[in-house]
């Protein structure tokens, strides 16, 4: 089956949408709790700025995807399919334009879906679970040691309930161990470039959309809809964030971004037999390129000069840019362009 285009674009314009909606909202009610980054230190803002990003771009996957599978159920429910497949005349009237997704397309979606119920809940539970955590991390501070078991905890869920890396080695424990230190690797990766306007959030709508478009080239259908769901609930935050910021991602954003980013990186099947190139696995790597190896730079930096890993500082790519010259903004539309050049790598593959 050809998965309709239409399908996808209905999915980035929902969690778009939804996300700019949703933003005003989420900044009244942390300006009312005191959720904010207040002044000071190696900050430039003048005023608390509502620290909303995370619980938008949260919004903007969530809705769209509990409305989505609402109209299934329902369309299910209604006696569209029958037990062979083939469609049959609705029941009920569809909620959805059969021009966005026709009878056979929405029989497929609702067969994942129904397969993956508990790699879909793991995934999601994850999405709520790291934003806790940074949500947390933005209210009281939370110790590097309760913040990295936080981390853990969600990290080993999603592995739990079946969203693995195998790396071709047929062993268990293994897989387990590479998923939780892969989803705890870029996770912190994505927190560690939250330092500028719209640097994370743009990072993560650059390497979503890669992982979308492998997805959707691939036929994975499914995992292309998640991803194009993330990419369209970052771009629907960005315009408050960039380049002047009305509201920040805060821990909880930049800790749900990196989560999320590290999720659609495993979920492909980037080897298989259309394929067969091994090398083919290494897609995550150059779509994620930017924040990793900033990461590794930054964390070896502080390892020289005896500093913890964990304690920021202005040694990132982007503030090397600008005592270069460049303003900030020039910085992060120059890192968004590395990231994607980088990412558009991936068709060597494809």
């Amino acid at each position: 089956m050809t998965f309709p285009f239409n399908a996808y674009a209905l999915a980035v314009v929902a969690a778009f949408f939804t996300s700019l909606a949703a933003l005003p909202l989420w900044r009244k009610w942390c300006l009312r709790i005191g959720l904010v980054d207040e002044p000071g230190q190696r900050k430039i803002h003048e005023a608390p700025i509502p620290l909303a990003g995370g619980l938008t771009v949260m919004t903007g996957l969530l809705v769209p995807t509990l409305l989505a599978a609402v109209a299934l159920s329902v369309l299910a429910g209604g006696g569209l399919f029958r037990e062979d497949g083939f469609s049959r005349p609705p029941a009920v009237p569809t909620p959805l334009p059969e021009q966005v997704l026709n009878f056979n397309t929405v029989y497929f979606l609702q067969y994942g879906l129904s397969h993956r119920a508990l790699r879909l809940g793991g995934i999601l539970l994850g999405v709520l679970g790291m934003l806790a955590v940074g949500l947390l991390d933005d209210k009281h501070e939370l110790r590097p040691a309760a913040k990295f078991t936080g981390q853990f905890l969600v990290a080993s869920l999603v592995a739990v309930t079946g969203t693995r890396i195998t790396l071709f080695i047929p062993n268990l424990a293994i897989s387990y161990a590479i998923t939780v230190l892969w989803i705890i690797t870029v996770t912190n990766a994505f927190n560690f470039m939250d330092n500028m306007n719209g640097l994370c959030a743009g990072l993560g709508a650059i390497g979503a959309w890669c992982f979308a478009a492998v997805a959707a080239a691939d036929g994975q259908y499914l995992v292309a809809l998640m991803a194009f769901l993330a990419f369209g609930s970052l771009l629907g935050f960005l315009p408050n964030n960039f380049p002047r910021a009305n509201a920040f991602l805060g821990d909880a954003g930049s800790h749900l971004v990196g989560y999320l980013l590290a999720v659609l990186a495993i979920l492909p099947h980037f080897y298989s037999v259309r394929h067969p190139h091994r090398l083919a696995v290494l897609i995550p790597l150059l779509v994620l390129a930017v924040p990793l190896l900033d990461m590794v730079w930054v964390v070896l930096l502080r390892w020289r000069i005896g500093q913890p890993f964990y304690q920021g500082d202005t040694n990132h790519l982007s503030h090397r840019l600008v005592r270069l010259g460049l303003s900030r903004t020039t910085a992060v539309l120059l890192i968004w362009l590395t990231a994607a050049l980088a990412g558009s790598m991936t068709i060597l593959f494809y």
